[in-house]
C-alpha cells in the first residue's frame, strides 16, 4: 500500500528554480495578505520529479485556483543543472487540464508542500496525489505517461487497485471516448500489477 506523504526527492539545484519561479508568483499577489489563500497544484512532470526524482522538468505544468497577473518573463529561470550543463524552467502558461481525466477531488486531496521563499498564508503549493497523478496520464496515454505510471509503480507509490478504483470513479466527468479510456485504464492497471506484484 502506497504511503500517504512519501518523501520527495527533487533534485536541489532544480527545486531551487522551481522555488525561484512560485516566489514569484507569490510576489505578484501584492503586499497585502489576499483574503482568501490562492492554491497551486502541480501537476505533470514537475510533479513526477518530485516524487521520483526521474525525468526533469523544463517545465511547471500547474493549475492555479485564482487570476494572477505576472509578467511572463517572470515564469522562467535559467540554471545550470547538477551535471553542470545550462537550463531553462518555465511556468507553462499554456497548461490546461480540461482535456485530462482528473478526479473531482484532486486539487482538493493534493499534497501541500513547503517552498522557500512562498509564503503558505497567502500561495499554498500542491502536488497531485501520485494516483491523482497516474489518472491525469490516462486521457494521453502516450509512451511517456505510460512510463510515468510505471516510475510511479516502482517506486510504491501507487497500486493497480487504487489506480483502477480513482480512475473509475473520475469517469462521470470526463467527456471523450470513454471505450478509449476504460481501455487505458485496464492496461494501466495491469502494468501496474506487473510491477508492484511480487
Amino acid at each position: 500500500m502506497a504511503a500517504r506523504n512519501p518523501p520527495l526527492r527533487p533534485d536541489p539545484v532544480w527545486l531551487k528554480a522551481f522555488a525561484t519561479i512560485m516566489s514569484r508568483i507569490d510576489a505578484a499577489l501584492g503586499t497585502d495578505k489576499p483574503k482568501k489563500r490562492v492554491v497551486a497544484c502541480v501537476a505533470g512532470g514537475a510533479a513526477m520529479h518530485f516524487y521520483t526524482g526521474a525525468r526533469y522538468s523544463r517545465d511547471i505544468d500547474a493549475k492555479i485556483l485564482a487570476r494572477v497577473m505576472i509578467d511572463p518573463q517572470e515564469l522562467q529561470v535559467a540554471y545550470r543543472g547538477s551535471d553542470g550543463r545550462a537550463r531553462l524552467l518555465y511556468f507553462d502558461t499554456q497548461y490546461n487540464d480540461r482535456f485530462a481525466l482528473l478526479h473531482q477531488a484532486a486539487y482538493d486531496d493534493a499534497r501541500p508542500i513547503d517552498v522557500e521563499g512562498v509564503d503558505s498564508r497567502r500561495l499554498e503549493i500542491r502536488l497531485l496525489t501520485p494516483v491523482d497523478l497516474a489518472v491525469s496520464k490516462l486521457s494521453r496515454f502516450s509512451e511517456q505517461g505510460q512510463e510515468d505510471i510505471r516510475e510511479l509503480a516502482r517506486h510504491g507509490l501507487i497500486s493497480a487497485a487504487a489506480l483502477r478504483r480513482r480512475a473509475k470513479s473520475a469517469l462521470p466527468d470526463y467527456v471523450g471516448n470513454l471505450k478509449r479510456i476504460r481501455n487505458s485504464i485496464g492496461i494501466a492497471g495491469r502494468m501496474v500489477d506487473e510491477i508492484v506484484r511480487p
